[in-house]
């Protein structure tokens, strides 16, 4: 595992700009969807999706956007590390759970069927 030792990140106030500037990137991307109508569709879903690239630009230029960066990066580095299963034990497991889940719910069905059973000779039914 990666450990590193924390440093305390101060927001500075130009951070702050950052982040408003993000979100109104992002507003105003929407805001424009909305504003244009008359745009086509392609046209107005480009503005979206300017408004949130543009937005998450600025926001990857702040302390928390290094911050989240550099977890994606350790996410990534550490999925490299995984095992996956091959298919024919996807398939095998798969089947299990298949096979327990019927006789579960066979037992919860009987269950079931003994308690109202149970409640309606007891109320006279």
């Amino acid at each position: 595992m990666n450990v590193k030792v924390e440093q305390s990140r101060e927001t500075s106030p130009l951070d702050a700009v950052r982040y408003v500037l993000a979100v109104l990137l992002l507003v105003a991307g929407m805001v424009g969807f909305y504003w244009f109508a008359d745009w086509p569709g392609p046209l107005r879903g480009l503005l979206v999706a300017a408004g949130l690239v543009l937005g998450g630009a600025v926001f990857a230029f702040t302390a928390k956007g290094r911050a989240a960066m550099e977890y994606l990066s350790e996410s990534r580095f550490e999925l490299r590390k995984v095992v996956w299963p091959t298919r024919e034990e996807t398939l095998r497991t798969t089947a299990v759970i298949g096979v327990v889940v019927v006789i579960i719910s066979l037992l919860l069905g009987l269950i079931d069927l003994i308690v109202s059973s149970l409640v309606r000779w007891l109320l006279g039914g």
